[in-house]
């Protein structure tokens, strides 16, 4: 049996199996909602308290571990690879499994990748871990989405997709002030250890409050999709990360690994057409509502992850402030998201859902734009003022885009939905850093070399490692003492001036996600709502990502 065409996408959820059930489940629907942002919370945080854990880890044992700058990078690339690569064969397990189970098993893996990784004796041991978290966070992700899907009824699933999406602005901003305040009392693996109780807490609430839900009719399986599906996105994030690494794109390692992951994912998208039991039925992607939401989520993570990525480094290497600091100075990002999250589905009932993200697109190019006006003396609020303009616009893009996509598919196939939506995320958001960080990179090393080249006797191979980063020249001044101060401003001067250079790229790939929205993206069916409600008719009920 093949899977539900996107024609079905009006299809009602099936009900449960008793009314008493159903009563009961509707009762508790938004503790349920509390319950799956619990498990999202400890999946997204973690990634976040890693970003301030980075220098403590680099520092020689019992301090740290005694990392490398490659081994540090492969500590957050491994969950990013292993999380990227399963997320969709996750999503399909859930809808055939059960996303309750799926749930369960995702969070058990996580919190025991969490415990090892926090006694991790090396590198090599916490690399390994993190993969492990990767693997269980890939499971978590999609189902926490789709059970929200199967628990909220239609009318209000998008006010709970932004309470959702708000969830996820707000662990990433207090990931870092959780990593700093615990890395200024406790070592290093408790950044990794601090998961564990969240873990148990969610993992209670899960067995004894979320309904289980999955396709009542699966179909057969399709085994070469899903390994046509695993090998693509894994090869492609692979050479992503590769690219960012090298900052070379053209290295035929990059090319090779990307490359190939394209003509896997090309493969896999021929096989699901020709298939009679498509993992992923494609005709969805010809719905302007479906295909233009994905590429905007990719293209605002894209933007956004990027501007994450140089942010902390300029908040902590420039401005020299701590760990707990730089993470406080996060918090409007946050507050942005959480105030207006799940004030956006409102937004689209007045507008639609074309000119809210659109709107949205064009705050985030400006919020980047306005990175160019930061220096090594800008007043604070200004960087605040920016951070809050980013998370609003954010908010603004992420739940309709996501209620649009959830939306274009019937109820059964959730769990595909959430891990397109996420995937695609994922990938925009492995591009973006390594894309845009590769740029930083050789921008700030052109700009740095010439200070670098005016110290005395240093070696070549040192002056190149130095060249590496801002972190790598401050490191370096200070192992060459009162001699290397004068290597600190142009240190921090040639940052800046890569930061610049690298926020008008990101914003001018904002500017593209919002005309992208703004040609695609369905916009408000004012006309079609009214003889909706003449006629009765059931489909234009259905909300912004249903076919008309």
């Amino acid at each position: 049996m093949s899977s539900a065409s996107p024609s079905a996408s009006s299809e009602p959820p099936a009900a449960p199996a008793m009314p008493g059930e159903a009563a009961a489940i509707h009762r508790r629907r938004w503790t349920v909602l509390g319950v799956l942002m619990l498990s999202l919370l400890v999946v997204v945080l973690d990634n976040s308290i890693l970003n301030v854990a980075m220098k403590t880890l680099a520092r020689p044992a019992p301090v740290g571990l005694g990392a490398t700058q490659s081994e540090l990078e492969w500590a957050i690339n491994a969950y990013t690879l292993v999380f990227a690569g399963l997320l969709f064969t996750a999503g399909l397990l859930g809808d055939r499994l059960g996303r309750k189970k799926v749930l369960l098993a995702g969070l058990l893996v996580f919190g025991a990748g969490s415990v090892l990784a926090a006694f991790s004796a090396g590198p090599g041991e916490l690399i390994f871990y993190r993969a492990l978290m990767g693997l269980g966070a890939a499971f978590v992700m999609p189902a926490t989405l789709a059970i929200l899907m199967n628990v909220f009824p239609r009318e209000e699933q998008p006010k709970a997709i932004g309470i959702w999406a708000g969830g996820v602005g707000l662990a990433i901003a207090i990931g870092p002030i959780t990593g700093g305040l615990l890395l200024d009392h406790f070592w290093w693996g408790s950044v990794f250890l601090v998961n564990a109780p969240v873990v148990l807490v969610a993992l209670v609430a899960i067995l004894a409050l979320v309904p289980d839900s999955r396709d009542p009719a699966p179909g057969r399986l399709d085994p070469l999709g899903v390994l046509l599906s695993v090998a693509g996105l894994v090869l492609l994030v692979y050479g992503i990360i590769e690219g960012g690494q090298l900052a070379d794109f053209t290295d035929p390692k990059v090319l090779a690994t990307a490359g190939g992951g394209v003509l896997v994912l090309a493969l896999f998208l021929l096989h699901e057409r020709r298939s009679s039991h498509p993992a992923l039925d494609v005709r969805y992607f010809r719905k302007p509502a479906f295909s233009a939401a994905v590429a905007a989520i990719a293209l605002v993570f894209f933007a956004l992850m990027g501007a994450m990525f140089f942010g902390v480094f300029y908040i902590q290497s420039v401005r020299g402030f701590s760990p707990l600091e730089a993470g406080l100075l996060l918090l409007p990002l946050a507050a942005a998201q959480m105030i207006f999250s799940p004030r956006a589905a409102k937004a689209v009932n007045r507008f639609g859902a074309k000119a809210v993200c659109t709107v949205g697109m064009l705050l985030v190019a400006v919020g980047m734009f306005a990175f160019t006006t930061l220096d090594e003396t800008t007043p604070l609020w200004r960087l605040e003022v920016i951070y809050f303009l980013m998370g609003g616009a954010m908010a603004f893009i992420m739940p309709p885009a996501t209620v649009s996509i959830m939306q274009s598919m019937p109820t059964e196939k959730a769990g595909s939905g959430s891990a397109v939506n996420n995937t695609f995320r994922q990938v925009g958001g492995a591009l973006g850093v390594a894309v845009l960080g590769s740029l930083l990179s050789t921008r700030y090393r052109d700009g740095v070399d010439g200070a670098l080249s005016a110290v005395p006797r240093l070696p070549g191979e040192a002056r190149h490692e130095a060249g590496e980063s801002i972190e790598a020249t401050l490191a370096l001044a200070d192992r060459l003492g009162p001699a290397g101060q004068a290597l600190v401003h142009p240190a921090k001067a040639a940052f800046v001036d890569a930061m610049h250079t690298t926020v008008l790229a990101s914003g001018s790939v904002a500017l593209l996600g919002a005309l992208v929205v703004a040609v695609w993206l369905p916009g408000k069916p004012a006309a079609d709502a009214a003889g909706e409600d003449e006629t009765g008719g059931e489909e234009e009920k259905a909300g912004v990502g249903t076919k008309r």
